[in-house]
């Protein structure tokens, strides 16, 4: 069932877990989330980086992912991940997507605002939710990491700027992490209680399941697994001697070991039988 970005974090809020967000990036990545979230039935966000859309994969996956959209008994959401900016945005509108993100957390605060309201407006004359970033969340491999987002500055930014749900940085990054993250839970409670935004955590590929576990129980409604859904995928080929059958028997049993990772984390987030 087609849902907005809103609705269906509105469902995990009402109660208490959070909806994994799924990146994908071929069909088989795409059919291994399908199938685990009908094996489940959870609700689920299938979402595409920026790149997708502008090197023209997103054009090809997109009516893919619609038609699964309309297919599934359960809720499903189409995102834009890290919405390089606002040409990206009206692209990812126009393929059919019911939520995009806009990462402008680079820029000053008052930039980041004035960048995420006008996509806001855009959005909300085509019926889309916005996802917006304050405190940047950068990579694993980045030489240091941003401070955490302050709790006032997450009221003024979503009250400035009218996002349906905000990435904040409390300690994530995305990437293979050397030493697991340590979250900061406390600021999460902080942020959940001060702001209306769902909150989304960035970088879910490789924190510990005890910290996941408490992130959503202090107001986490959103994580994203992108990084683990392409070692799903590589390990899963891996395993597999390609010329041991046709091609596309091969990637079946690899878009498998995708529906196994996606499976796991449906559960780990209390997603299942939502």
């Amino acid at each position: 069932m087609r849902y907005s970005l809103k609705e269906i974090l509105e469902i995990a809020e009402k109660g208490n877990f959070a909806i994994p967000a799924f990146n994908v990036y071929n069909l088989e990545t795409l059919m291994g989330v399908v199938k685990a979230a009908e094996e489940t039935q959870a609700p689920v966000i299938i979402q595409m980086y920026s790149r997708l859309f502008n090197t023209g994969t997103g054009k090809y996956m997109a009516p893919v992912i619609l038609d699964v959209m309309n297919q599934l008994k359960t809720p499903v959401a189409f995102h834009l991940d890290h919405g390089a900016g606002i040409p990206e945005c009206i692209r990812a509108m126009r393929y059919g997507t019911t939520g995009v993100m806009i990462d402008a957390s680079t820029l000053p605060i008052d930039e980041n605002i004035a960048t995420t309201k006008k996509v806001v407006d855009m959005a909300k004359e085509a019926g889309v939710n916005v996802e917006g970033e304050l405190g940047h969340i950068g990579s694993t491999k980045d030489e240091e990491w941003a401070a955490y987002t302050e709790v006032e500055d997450a009221v003024r930014y979503v009250k400035e700027t009218g996002v349906d749900a905000l990435a904040i940085m409390v300690g994530s990054a995305h990437g293979h992490y050397v030493k697991a993250p340590e979250l900061a839970i406390s600021r999460i409670a902080e942020i959940h209680a001060a702001t209306d935004a769902h909150l989304v955590l960035h970088g879910g590929s490789g924190i510990p399941d005890d910290q996941i576990r408490a992130a959503v129980k202090a107001g986490i409604r959103k994580i994203n697994f992108g990084t683990d859904v392409c070692c799903a995928f590589i390990e899963g080929y891996r395993k597999e001697d390609p010329y041991s059958a046709p091609l596309d028997v091969v990637l079946a049993k690899v878009s498998g070991s995708v529906k196994e990772f996606a499976l796991e984390k449906i559960r780990l987030l209390g997603a299942d039988r939502k």
